[in-house]
């Protein structure tokens, strides 16, 4: 799958790089996990002699898998999709997901993290469209809406 929406993309080693980095620094206890990704993928960049435009790219890329706005290029479009592909994944590999999640959360007491789950949860079910790119939208839409309202579900 990635490799044909890749070939969409205008700088698909870019795409690739960004999906390495994106989660390199991930501390469930810290916000800001992608911003420090971000600047540590710079730092690699400019010791590797990549220009300024490359790097601010590259910056943007991570940033984008925040989830706080729509993609602004077809390469931010590719990398979110792919980093959502696990919400349309098979029902088993989802449930196995969401409880690695909650392993992964297992300091938040359970009431909070019910809630706090549900709202991200319910951010992406209210969305228009999960996916941006036609291939994700048209392999795992519809997949992972019925594996987050049953996520949602079970939550109660």
């Amino acid at each position: 799958m990635r490799r044909f929406v890749n070939a969409t993309c205008q700088a698909p080693a870019e795409v690739d790089l960004a999906l390495w980095f994106h989660d390199a620094i991930y501390d469930p206890l810290r916000s800001g996990n992608e911003l420090r990704s971000a600047q540590w993928l710079d730092d690699v960049a400019r010791d590797s002699g990549l220009g300024d435009e490359t790097r601010r790219r590259l910056y943007d890329l991570i940033m984008v898998t925040r989830h706080d706005g729509a993609p602004a290029s077809t390469d931010q479009a590719v990398l979110v999709d792919t980093d959502l592909a696990i919400l349309g994944a098979s029902f088993e590999r989802f449930e196995e997901y969401d409880q690695q999640i909650r392993r992964e959360y297992q300091f938040v007491p359970l009431p909070v993290y019910r809630q706090k789950r549900r709202q991200v949860l319910e951010g992406f079910l209210a969305r228009g469209r999960i996916y941006t790119t036609a291939p994700y939208f048209d392999a795992f839409e519809q997949q992972a809406r019925a594996n987050l309202a049953r996520a949602i579900d079970r939550l109660d």
